[in-house]
């Protein structure tokens, strides 16, 4: 195994070979460029020499290019061509054409295995940012998961989230004596919320069995590093989404993984693509929380790769954490480009043979400006570098060749069949139904009992009126499902419902054994 991965090199005109240090690639990094200049290609061939090294690899496959790196590359005619050609330039005496283990994931479950997180996992935090809800809203659905984990009601699907969140509305008034105020305006927000990711078929992403942190960091048997790839060509219609489920991966590292300090390799390389998404319109809480699992996840093995158009998307604080650096071209058409242009170059220690700013407006397709860890961590002088052909093909697969790499692959046992297990919908039905039915019995048990009786129980002979049936009635309806609340827990407890759970950095739960 190598010390280093090779990106790239050149010949008049450019720098020396570019490598990045394996010991420093934990230390997060950046793609950027205008579309077309060939950041897609620098994060393959990226992705195939940290596989190689045995470091596992998740990406989003925005554009559904990237599943070409399950076949090796057979480029022919002019390609071939230029693809030796640039080896030889660059002095790399083997493309090594090969096929990569790669697993396929697919938050719709269409083009890849089914990749789901549960309601609790994902937080009330990345919850409210999907729903783009109030600062007032989102202190509901704080409630309402505050009530789940006192209860011990699973948050598994968002059956289980509305059923919770009806059964909130309904006591809203017991609710907001607690917690703080309970409006059903905001109950009902949350509830439109909920129904548009519906309407989205985005209702698969929840549920069990849950993504396993511990399937996306595994290596083959040759000790190639496995690279999950997710379909994210659909997933992209719905950009607010995309950024929530990254950056809920992100956190579920981040909370899962122990701290390693810095090893020879990275455990995991995580390339988050189209960054911006992540941090457009995203409230200050949200930004700080991520610049603060940037700078701590490095502890714990995992090298982060933001993929952008331009760094100017990247918040000043998170870019000054990125040390590997691979800079594609930049269009500077208007004052504004100018400026971002001029931004970019400042970011880079300057190389006395050229200027930053002109190199990085006029290099080529598949050409890049660089800057790599060195030793003690230092960032290397900036370098024009022509950026190595993949091993892998250029290009998506076909349908055929997808279902033949799922079908052979080793998570279809695993995780292709939904598991609807008892949760908090089931709970809630359940105790619903007992209430209504001791209703009933109390109500048969008042109509049975003899006048007098009844004429006792109503205090007739002391206050001259009756009581209201509806309104004893519904009393008792009340203190039924109250209690039953409390009495079913310890029973029904099954799964993650019986840990003690502890909101994570992000919202998600560390589970207490």
């Amino acid at each position: 195994m190598a010390d280093h991965i090779f990106i790239g090199g050149g010949g008049d005109g450019y720098g020396t070979a570019q490598e990045l240090a394996l010991k420093y690639a934990n230390r997060h990094g950046m793609i950027a460029g205008a579309t077309g200049t060939g950041k897609t290609v620098t994060l393959q061939i990226m992705a195939e020499a940290f596989s190689r090294e045995g470091v596992p690899v998740f990406l989003a496959d925005v554009k559904g290019d990237l599943s070409g790196l399950a076949v090796a590359g057979a480029p022919e005619g002019g390609l071939k061509e230029a693809f030796e050609s640039r080896a030889q330039t660059i002095g790399l005496t083997d493309i090594g054409y090969q096929a990569y283990p790669v697993v396929f994931w697919d938050v719709f479950g269409q083009s890849g295995h089914p990749v789901r997180t549960t309601v609790a996992e994902m937080g009330p935090l990345l919850l409210s940012q999907l729903l783009e809800l109030t600062e007032v809203q989102e202190g509901v659905l704080n409630i309402a998961f505050r009530v789940a984990d006192e209860e011990g009601l699973p948050l598994l699907d968002l059956k289980d989230l509305q059923s919770l969140l009806l059964w909130v509305g309904e006591n809203r008034a017991q609710l907001s004596l607690r917690y703080g105020n309970v409006s059903t305006a905001s109950v009902g927000a949350i509830q439109r919320g909920l129904l548009t990711l519906e309407n989205q078929g985005i209702t698969g992403m929840f549920g069990e069995p849950a993504l396993e942190i511990e399937d996306l960091m595994a290596t083959e048997a040759d000790g190639r590093g496995r690279i999950n790839v997710l379909a994210s060509d659909k997933l992209m219609h719905a950009p607010k989404l995309y950024a929530t489920f990254l950056l809920w991966l992100l956190s579920e590292l981040f909370e899962t993984l122990p701290e390693v300090g810095d090893p020879d390799k990275p455990k995991l390389v995580f390339f988050f693509d189209e960054a911006h998404l992540l941090f457009n319109d995203a409230p200050k809480a949200l930004l700080d929380k991520v610049e603060q699992v940037a700078r701590l996840i490095r502890s714990k093995g995992v090298g982060v790769y933001f993929v952008s158009q331009n760094p100017g998307d990247i918040p000043e604080d998170i870019l000054g954490q990125l040390g590997n650096r691979v800079q594609h071209a930049l269009r500077a058409y208007t004052a504004k480009d100018r400026k971002n242009l001029k931004l970019a170059a400042e970011t880079y220690r300057d190389n006395p043979r050229f200027d930053t700013a002109d190199a990085i407006r006029d290099v080529g397709t598949g050409e890049a400006v660089t800057s790599f860890l060195q030793k003690k961590g230092v960032p290397g002088i900036v370098e024009r570098t022509l950026v190595r052909p993949p091993s892998s093909r250029m290009g998506p697969l076909d349908d055929e060749e997808r279902a033949a790499v799922m079908k052979a692959g080793p998570m279809g046992a695993k995780y292709d069949t939904t598991v609807d297990r008892d949760s908090a919908h089931e709970m809630l039905a359940r105790r619903a139904a007992k209430a209504a039915q001791e209703a009933e019995e109390a109500e048969a048990a008042e109509e049975e009992a003899p006048a007098a009786e009844r004429e006792y129980r109503t205090a007739r002979r002391y206050t001259g009126s009756r009581v209201p049936r509806s309104s004893s009635r519904r009393s008792k309806a009340d203190q039924s499902f109250g209690s039953a609340m409390g009495e079913m827990v310890m029973d029904e407890l099954t799964g993650t419902t019986g840990k003690k759970l502890v909101r994570g950095i992000l919202g998600s739960l560390f589970k207490g054994r």
